[in-house]
């Protein structure tokens, strides 16, 4: 099942808990949790991990001693601009407490880096598209910007009305300029609104889904062309990425749909949709 309607994916304290296991593939996994005051412990296991409020703010200790204590301020809302954010290495036992919605991207590795925490500064913001294909993306955990050994995430941010993950685009392939990668979309939408999320056949297998997307529901991308993630006029629209796979240097490196490429070429000369950017910029 690629599309996972808010609930079909709680488990425990978990509102959404996505391992590769339950997703069918061996790297990426997901888990949102929403704290009401009551700590929740775990224990990261074969798994790195990133504490993202995506509202609220929480307290992350890490070790089995509370060793090492990181607050995150967070933010109000997805769209308030970019959070701070704790990253937690494999082998370590993690509590959270807090009031807030709070998301674990994740991805299966081996390697052991040091837990920190990355101040909301930190998170390069960048506008792509031009026109109604304008969208924001919080790059916080991008290659490049932070060390990981395997998880990739990024932060996406529509205006109502636009289109984003367009032209479609895959990443199912070890090709020069294409990286294999397992992909979970998990989405947000301003005012209980509604959006929609394609996913379509490659040559690595077939697929089908067209799912109309609300807060809390997720989309699972093993493989082929997915896009575009279209806002429903009056519905900003936000989702957070979540991408590993099996190559040993991280990449987000796609191929676009060669049916659809050209559509990049029409944004030469379009202005950036003035709605954007959420939040802060520098």
């Amino acid at each position: 099942m690629t599309f996972l309607p808010y609930g079909k994916a709680a488990n425990g304290p978990w509102a959404v808990e996505i391992t590769p296991s339950l997703a069918g593939w061996d790297y990426s996994g997901l888990r949102v949790v929403d704290l009401a005051g009551a700590p929740v412990s775990f224990d990261t296991g074969e798994e790195e991990m990133i504490v993202l409020p995506l509202s609220g703010s929480c307290t992350v200790t890490v070790g089995a001693d509370g060793s090492r204590v990181f607050e995150l301020a967070g933010r109000p809302s997805v769209f308030a601009g970019p959070s701070d954010f704790a990253y937690i290495p494999i082998s370590e036992h993690v509590t959270l407490t807090g009031t807030g919605r709070i998301a674990l991207p994740s991805a299966r590795a081996t390697r052991r880096l040091e837990p920190r925490h990355v101040p909301a500064s930190a998170v390069p913001v960048e506008l792509r598209g031009a026109g109604q294909a304008s969208r924001q993306v919080n790059n916080f955990a991008a290659p490049g910007v932070l060390a990981c050994d395997k998880l990739v995430a990024v932060e996406v941010l529509t205006p109502g009305g636009n289109w984003s993950s367009y032209p479609p685009h895959k990443h199912d392939t070890a090709n020069p300029g294409e990286a294999v990668l397992e992909e979970i979309y998990y989405f947000e939408v301003a005012d209980q609104g509604l959006g929609y999320q394609r996913v379509y056949s490659s040559e690595r297998g077939q697929i089908d889904t067209l799912a109309e997307v609300g807060s809390g529901d997720v989309v699972l991308v093993p493989y082929g062309y997915h896009g575009p993630s279209m806002a429903a006029p009056g519905y900003d629209l936000y989702y957070l990425n979540v991408l590993a796979g099996p190559a040993g240097e991280r990449s987000m490196a796609f191929c676009d749909d060669p049916r659809h490429a050209w559509i990049r070429a029409t944004w030469d000369g379009q202005d950036i949709d003035p709605r954007l950017p959420f939040g802060r910029t520098s």
